[in-house]
């Protein structure tokens, strides 16, 4: 089978349940190399507590977007969707084999429906609008774009700071409404309609004991003292980079906001949250192919390699 006609095969599922380690045996066997749809794990210095693989993990198959991006830095789904296209043409360009791998599903959904062409991000004009937020209230934003674009005010809760702040930023980088902008998509990239996905669907009860203890080797290793550094670094608690799982408890315990005890309990109950939130949008994907169990088992890999080669 020739390159171009082969399916670039997307494995996620929620995290700790073995995509890396799936990924990897099959990059192995096609003699492919491995694209990262995590958004923590794109971060430099987020490391902890991101399950980035080692040196071993990977096997000597190399890994593309993973470890790249400065934590400082407010990394899109859209700058992940246009970095991963070029990559993808790039590596089939020279005879390698794409997988796709990780558990930010929006990322993928991204890749394959682009979004509209936004402006790269203001942070001079996102401080100024974060500062108002502090001061008066997400309600405030809010109503700031009522006055300016009533139609995406009209489709977003009036608390969707995230979303408020970016149609607010691009109405004022630009100058136009993102109502009326967003309809002016780009079309898929060639390999999209090629994309297979396989999510893996291991037992719920086993899954949250992984998480449960992954969660505890963590803080172990000296994931408090990671934040500290960053922080030092100048990295803002509020960035995406931060607001990731364990971080953001690791950041209220360093302001006092709960205790240590508490941070460790709530990183735990966040990442099982985190997992079903996961396995609710994969469901939603019409054309997800399901694989029973973790992905390191043997009999899953075998179940993923037979629906991808052809009789």
């Amino acid at each position: 089978m020739s390159i171009a006609s082969q399916p670039v095969v997307a494995i996620s599922g929620p995290t700790a349940s073995g995509k890396t380690a799936l990924a990897v045996e099959l990059a192995v066997a096609l003699g492919g190399e491995v694209v990262n749809f995590d958004s923590v794990q794109i971060y430099k210095g987020i490391e902890i507590a991101t399950a980035k693989p080692s040196e071993e993990e990977m096997r000597g198959v190399p890994h593309h977007l993973i470890d790249y991006v400065e934590p400082s830095i407010n990394y899109t789904a859209a700058d992940w969707a246009r970095d991963a296209a070029e990559k993808i043409v790039e590596m089939e360009g020279r005879g390698k084999v794409p997988v796709l791998v990780g558990g930010t599903g929006f990322y993928l959904r991204t890749l394959r429906q682009p979004l509209f062409d936004s402006p790269r991000t203001d942070e001079n004009l996102r401080e100024r609008l974060r500062t108002i937020q502090k001061r008066h209230g997400a309600e405030h934003l809010h109503r700031m774009l009522e006055r300016v674009d009533s139609e995406a005010a009209a489709k977003l809760q009036q608390r969707d700071y995230v979303r408020v702040t970016r149609a607010l930023e691009v109405y004022f980088q630009t100058g136009e409404r993102i109502s009326a902008v967003q309809p002016n998509r780009a079309g898929p990239p060639e390999f999209a309609d090629r994309i297979k996905l396989f999510v893996l669907d291991p037992p719920r009860d086993e899954l949250y004991g992984k998480i449960n203890r992954r969660t505890e080797q963590h803080f172990a290793a000296g994931l408090i003292d990671e934040v500290k550094q960053l922080r030092a670094a100048g990295v803002r608690d509020d960035t995406n980079a931060l607001g990731a799982h364990a971080y953001r408890r690791v950041c209220e315990y360093l302001r006092g906001e709960r205790t240590l005890d508490s941070a460790i309990e709530q990183s735990k109950q966040d990442v099982r949250n985190y997992a079903k939130r996961q396995l609710t949008w994969f469901r939603g994907e019409p054309d997800a192919v399901w694989l029973k169990g973790f992905g390191d088992e043997e009999r899953v890999f075998d179940t993923l390699m037979a629906s991808i080669t052809p009789a």
